[in-house]
């Protein structure tokens, strides 16, 4: 049952490329990201309602570094973390506060073409070796 404290799961689009920052002479790695996640609904009326909320994400080391190499604004991933609360004071006085998910893992949900060969590479985790299938003769790629 401890592992579903403080366990968060989303699905969504980047709204915009990674930040990548380097600490301690490139030794530690922090990437900063957003993503939105869509939800749709019918109303009363029944007209057909949709609701994007955004979500700060945070990942540390290795992760950080496969997702400033293999994300990119758009990318439909699929997330796993933990929620962190922080809070501060800013330069006027005011007390701010901020949530983020702290990425413990990461599954890009959509293929791409990776080279003039027109092989496909399809990757459940970015650390792992990536798996090759050949695009089907008519030159185009199936997206699963």
């Amino acid at each position: 049952m401890n592992s579903l404290r403080n366990s968060v799961r989303l699905v969504g689009n980047l709204g915009a490329d990674p930040e990548i920052r380097n600490f301690d002479g490139n030794s530690k790695q922090l990437a900063r990201f957003s993503i939105a996640t869509t939800e749709s609904y019918k109303n009363d009326k029944g007209e057909r309602v949709t609701e994007t909320q955004w979500h700060n994400m945070i990942a540390w080391g290795s992760q950080a570094k496969f997702i400033g190499t293999y994300l990119k604004k758009g990318d439909e991933v699929a997330i796993e973390g933990k929620l962190t609360n922080k809070n501060w004071v800013d330069k006027d006085g005011n007390k701010r506060y901020a949530t983020e998910v702290v990425v413990n893992d990461f599954i890009k949900l959509k293929e791409y073409k990776f080279s003039q060969y027109e092989e496909v590479y399809r990757y459940n985790r970015p650390w792992a070796r990536f798996n090759k299938r050949q695009v089907p003769k008519t030159g185009k790629a199936e997206v699963r």
